[in-house]
């Protein structure tokens, strides 16, 4: 497979904050990148959503959703990586 190179401006604050995200979930930069694209090719989705805004005060109970449900996508991500996502099919089998 051949590959490409693409290379995009950031705001460093957004940089550092997002790419502080993709550490704790244990991944690179590359691999979450990587991992979000292939998602958006193999459903034609972009899955964000584009509403995030409208609940600026999170009650308790959704912090306690939010940071739950973050340990268990930090763990279905890695076991993703394994498994095709980041473009290596090898690992798919």
């Amino acid at each position: 497979m051949k590959t490409t190179n693409y290379n995009i401006r950031l705001d460093k604050q957004l940089k550092e904050s997002a790419f502080s995200v993709f550490e704790s979930y244990g991944l690179t930069p590359s691999q979450a990148i990587k991992l979000f694209l292939n998602q958006v090719s193999k459903t034609q989705v972009i899955p964000l959503s584009f509403d995030w805004k409208q609940e600026k005060n999170p009650t308790a109970e959704t912090k306690s959703n939010i940071a739950s449900k973050g340990r268990a996508h930090k763990s279905k991500a890695l076991q993703q990586c394994g498994r095709g996502y980041l473009g290596n099919e090898k690992n798919s089998r």
